[in-house]
């Protein structure tokens, strides 16, 4: 939505300012976490979104304080159906570190996507993983695959518009601006953090891959191309 700012003889705006964006609130759960954090400073310096870190404990209000980036306390395994209130959209980027994985992974995710419906969310982002559409199959990992899958398949069979972003393992290696995305990539593999976070901030956009799920690894397409693949698909 634009808003028309007309030029005042007082005082010269530069015509850039003739149209204020307002920028999109989006509520990030897993903000304190490696990816999350990665998705919070991307968002920060974006000129379409505005990100909401949400935040477990008062000692981590003073780091998003210092970027100026806003937040609001939630607790995954508690009563979290105020935190989606004026907010626009949604990046479930959590993890337990497979200590509470039914807890936060599953019910966590389960009850943002109850008060993401509530409040009428606009899109809702899932971080999930590689082999969590067949956990049954996984040699490890299986409780924590079967949650995601549990979380997932809840996102799909709600009324929200989705992503579901499935990497492969994640690494703390510089991103690379690059994947390779499918949705089913047929191969295991590794992928960077900075990477997946990249991703997860470009589908946030209304006309991205809508309704999707998809597998991605470290690659040599653009993420910004493969993921325009993507929403052409959904589009047709």
């Amino acid at each position: 939505m634009q808003l028309s700012v007309k030029p005042s003889s007082q005082n010269q705006i530069p015509f850039i300012l003739y149209y204020l964006t307002f920028m999109e609130k989006v509520l990030i759960a897993g903000a304190t976490g490696t990816t999350g954090k990665q998705v919070v400073n991307l968002l920060n310096e974006s000129q379409y979104f505005e990100p909401i870190a949400m935040i477990r404990k008062e000692d981590q209000k003073a780091q998003f304080e210092a970027q100026n980036v806003k937040w609001i306390m939630g607790d995954l395994s508690e009563d979290i159906s105020h935190t989606c209130e004026n907010v626009d959209k949604v990046v479930f980027a959590a993890g337990s570190g497979g200590k509470k994985v039914v807890e936060i992974d599953q019910e966590g995710a389960k009850k943002l996507i109850d008060a993401s419906q509530k409040h009428n969310i606009k899109k809702f982002v899932m971080l999930s993983s590689m082999g969590a559409d067949q956990p049954e199959e996984a040699e490890d990992l299986q409780e924590y695959l079967e949650a995601k899958h549990n979380a997932d398949k809840y996102l799909k069979n709600s009324n929200l518009n989705y992503t579901i972003v499935r990497p492969g393992s994640l690494t703390n290696d510089e991103g690379t601006n690059h994947i390779q995305l499918s949705h089913k990539l047929n191969k295991q593999g590794e992928i960077s953090r900075a990477d997946v976070a990249q991703t997860l901030a470009r589908v946030l956009h209304d006309d991205t891959a809508n309704k999707e799920t998809f597998e991605i690894l470290k690659g040599e397409t653009l993420i910004s191309k493969a993921i325009d693949t993507m929403s052409r698909a959904t589009v047709h």
